[in-house]
């Protein structure tokens, strides 16, 4: 699919947002093997040239867009003694706002990528995992951060896939309370 786009005026901090804007779309909707640096400037209407002077690479470019998507903060703001609940009633009741989605839709098109799993990984332990982990603290932290995002992610994408949880809204309620218990569980240790 190919479209002319006019060339854009000279602004460099507004050609690296169109590169970087048109780089989540591509990472979004193909996998990371499937996207290619000429794809994206000839979306944006600039030359391929400047991918490399603006992010280096194209790698650096993924790097850039898995930065540009939030790192999970919102789990670690707020109370740890009211984590459960908040994230239980968020993933059961909360629509998924539109960055997270194509976020969450960059990584897992990233799954079938060597370079772009490295790339994910390295970022997802210093942006998330680490960080998390930290937060959670006390004796196997990482252990129980891992388990926690483990629940959360599958909970998530479970929703997304099915497009909802198909639920009474008494067995969303009850399926509310298990999780918060259950996560909240994970997270005391």
């Amino acid at each position: 699919m190919f479209r002319h786009v006019a060339p854009r005026p000279r602004n460099s901090g507004a050609t690296r947002a169109a590169i970087l804007d048109a780089a989540r779309e591509r990472f979004a909707r193909e996998s990371y093997d499937a996207v290619g640096t000429r794809d994206i400037c000839r979306d944006v209407g600039v030359d391929a040239a400047l991918v490399p002077r603006y992010f280096g690479s194209k790698a650096e470019l993924f790097t850039a867009v898995l930065d540009s998507y939030e790192n999970g903060a919102e789990l670690m703001a707020g109370d740890r003694s009211t984590f459960g609940r908040r994230v239980a009633h968020e993933v059961i009741y909360e629509a998924m706002n539109e960055s997270k989605l194509r976020g969450l839709l960059v990584l897992l098109r990233s799954v079938g990528s060597i370079k772009a799993m490295e790339l994910v990984q390295r970022t997802g332990n210093e942006r998330f995992f680490n960080p998390f982990a930290e937060w959670v603290g006390g004796r196997d932290a990482a252990v129980r951060a891992r388990l926690a995002a483990a629940f959360v992610m599958g909970m998530v994408v479970s929703r997304e896939i099915t497009g909802g949880f198909g639920l009474k809204p008494e067995e969303c309620k009850r399926m509310c309370d298990r999780m918060a218990t259950l996560l909240q569980d994970i997270v005391d240790g």
